[in-house]
């Protein structure tokens, strides 16, 4: 079967492995349909995500059919479409056993310190299964992962409903996790960026507030958009320190901000704002299984959009150019896809 594998920082290539051999009573062989490629996945590539060794299969957000399971399997069967969380636990530290398994102190993730999907076939165990719909497309299949993300991190604060929230950050992982403070009773829901190109796909969502920083003073803006009441609930999902600066300060005395951006340089916190304001804030570390349950039924009934997002796709023999196109096309492509 064919493989993609990244051999060093910027080099990806093609080769042709033996199939999976056979399967324990609890494992699904998978037949991958497409695979999504993250801002993870370009650090890697650009050889600056700290915890990844080369070489690497990557792919972690991707959409499947089942082709065989195990005798003891009863989540899923053949012909069915699924995918699968990517988290690698050990089950036994503290975190494990409270149920934060997302924070596993051992936590390995395929497609970055364990190998991904970036291959026809590949095998998981019947715990990390997530079936979806034939309703749903390979693409929304795929946006599973990323969601998952959202739903995550929504779940983080105290709650959304009836409250006010600024999100920082109008990438993918941003613009779901806009939509899911909407989905989840928020008042109002601004999103923010310096690309009108990814603002307009906020708005393709149905994120109506959406304010370009580039060029605006972030405080009139905010107060224009919310009045008085301004917001109580802010999510840094743009790795930016200026971001995080500006939602530290802005939100209300007592609020809650979370943390899921990745910084490429570790960010200064403001304690004056986070002991006198006597903010809380949060970090948030992926997923846990019900956050992925919570992005299917989600996308399925259309409260989550995702096909806005899908920016190109390219077929498996393309992997490379997929990444190249990232790179050149920069703030004016949102999700890429690989098909096989």
């Amino acid at each position: 079967m064919r493989q993609a594998i990244m051999t060093s920082p910027g080099v990806i290539e093609q080769r042709e492995i033996p199939e999976p051999g056979k399967l324990k009573d609890n494992e699904i062989l998978l037949r991958i349909a497409r695979i999504g490629v993250c801002g993870s996945d370009i650090h890697v590539f650009h050889g600056k995500h700290p915890a990844t060794p080369y070489p690497v299969v990557q792919g972690h957000e991707y959409s499947a059919v089942v082709e065989a399971v195990g005798h003891k399997v009863t989540k899923v069967k053949p012909g069915m479409r699924a995918t699968a969380r990517p988290q690698l636990v050990c089950g036994e530290c503290g975190p494990c056993k409270r149920g934060q398994y997302n924070a596993c102190q051992k936590l390995k993730v395929q497609g970055f310190q364990a190998p991904g999907v970036a291959q026809d076939l590949f095998v998981v165990p019947e715990d990390r299964i997530i079936a979806f719909s034939d309703s749903m497309t390979f693409e929304q299949g795929a946006m599973i992962e990323p969601a998952a993300v959202g739903a995550h991190s929504t779940n983080r604060v105290s709650g959304l409903n009836g409250k006010n929230v600024v999100v920082a950050g109008a990438g993918t992982i941003g613009n779901l996790v806009a939509q899911f403070a909407k989905a989840r009773g928020a008042a109002k829901v601004l999103i923010t960026d310096i690309s009108d190109y990814r603002l307009n796909i906020a708005r393709q969502c149905g994120i109506e507030g959406t304010l370009n920083v580039k060029d605006t003073h972030f405080e009139e803006e905010v107060k224009s958009y919310f009045g008085n009441k301004g917001f109580q609930v802010g999510f840094e999902a743009a790795g930016v320190q200026a971001s995080l600066d500006v939602l530290m300060q802005f939100v209300e005395k007592g609020g809650e901000i979370v943390i899921l951006g990745v910084y490429s340089q570790n960010p200064v916190v403001n304690m004056f704002y986070l002991g006198e304001h006597e903010l809380n804030v949060f970090g948030s570390m992926m997923y846990r299984h019900e956050d992925y349950e919570a992005a299917v039924e989600m996308i399925a009934s259309g409260k989550i959009i995702t096909t806005p997002l899908i920016s190109r796709s390219f077929p498996f023999s393309q992997y490379l150019d997929a990444y190249k196109f990232i790179e050149e096309q920069g703030d004016r492509s949102m999700k890429v896809m690989i098909e096989l």
